[in-house]
């Protein structure tokens, strides 16, 4: 399922034993442009630290309730390696917080989730994600902070980052909302991170080798547009890009 990170942001987070708060925002990675991390806001509850919580972790989304299901109780939550709300996410608490939980180390191996090309629910698997695998550099950026980008077109800015569209079973961003402001106040497009030639994260900029035309004419994305697949290959279609979806590793394979 597909959804926006706005929407994800008002689902409460419950552990096996209590909830612990609401989604505040997203650490993603700039090479897969991969959810690795949802950032709880627990209110007055270990406000000091910043909560994070790896999409291993989710057994279960609810639409209906609102709400995303941890396998993990508020005992582990408190007892993890701890990271103030100040401090950035270094490769050293990664490998601890990835250590005390027993989860696949996700930049060791080719794929997406490092040995695996989605997210592996069995724990007979994750030997395969051995630490000796190469692992490669990761940059991690917040969703929050990467809103508000502005989007070089070929010839000119026609807008900015708005939002993003997550896939629930991946955990990867299908999509960026863009507003293009530039042409017509409140039309929004969606744009795929595969189309994105470079970012300035310095300045603030997502350069894309498309032309403001060719964005212009591409179907709009409205704030009640559901993304179904009919959608999707319609908006590939216009981009004369494949999807996503063809061609996918099977999920199935192992790396022997």
């Amino acid at each position: 399922m597909l959804d926006r990170a706005r929407n994800l942001q008002r689902y409460t987070l419950s552990s096996t034993n209590g909830e612990i708060g609401k989604v505040r925002t997203f650490y993603f990675d700039d090479r897969h442009w991969t959810i690795r991390y949802l950032v709880a806001d627990t209110g007055g509850w270990l406000a000091e630290r910043q909560v994070l919580i790896s999409p291993y972790a989710l057994r279960a989304v609810s639409r209906e309730r609102h709400r995303l299901m941890l396998d993990l109780t508020m005992g582990q939550i408190v007892d993890g390696p701890s990271l103030s709300s100040d401090q950035p996410i270094s490769h050293q608490f990664e490998e601890a917080y990835h250590g005390f939980h027993g989860w696949p180390r996700y930049w060791c191996g080719p794929y997406t989730w490092g040995c695996h090309p989605y997210i592996e629910r069995d724990r007979k698997r994750w030997r395969m994600s051995a630490t000796d695998r190469i692992a490669w550099e990761r940059q991690l950026r917040r969703t929050s902070d990467v809103s508000g980008y502005y989007v070089q077109t070929t010839d000119g800015e026609m807008g900015h980052v708005e939002d993003f569209i997550i896939d629930e079973d991946t955990w990867a961003i299908r999509y960026l909302v863009v507003s293009a402001r530039n042409w017509w106040p409140g039309r929004r497009v969606l744009m795929s991170p595969q189309w994105i030639q470079r970012v300035n994260w310095d300045v603030g900029e997502v350069f894309v080798t498309l032309s403001s035309e060719t964005i212009q004419q591409s179907p709009e994305y409205t704030e009640q547009s559901l993304v179904t697949r009919e959608y999707e290959t319609t908006l590939h279609r216009h981009y004369a890009r494949r999807g996503y979806w063809v061609g996918d590793p099977d999920p199935t394979d192992q790396i022997q």
